[in-house]
């Protein structure tokens, strides 16, 4: 029982809580590709499309993400994904 309380902790602990286009977002683990962080967005109920583009978001700044592109994700990290032919 020890073992199984401690695997639970561990895979809980590992959990990383982002923003995607202002909605909480729970990712397991540090490391994710955009398409992964899109995946989990949408799991979790954001509004969007697996071919949206996804931007992280730094104050004034984006820099967009490739799906195949691996992110170390961290706390609170903000991202904006958009319709391709959204101009915004």
């Amino acid at each position: 029982m020890p073992e199984q309380a401690t695997d639970l902790a561990e895979r809980h602990e590992r959990l990383v809580e982002i923003t995607v286009n202002k909605k909480y977002v729970h990712v397991q683990g540090h490391r994710a590709t955009g398409l992964e962080v899109k995946e989990a967005a949408i799991a979790q109920g954001v509004q969007i499309e697996l071919d949206f583009q996804l931007a992280l978001v730094h104050g004034d700044h984006r820099r967009i993400i490739g799906d195949a592109e691996v992110l170390e994700l961290h706390e609170h990290e903000k991202f904006v994904a958009t319709a391709s032919d959204d101009n915004s």
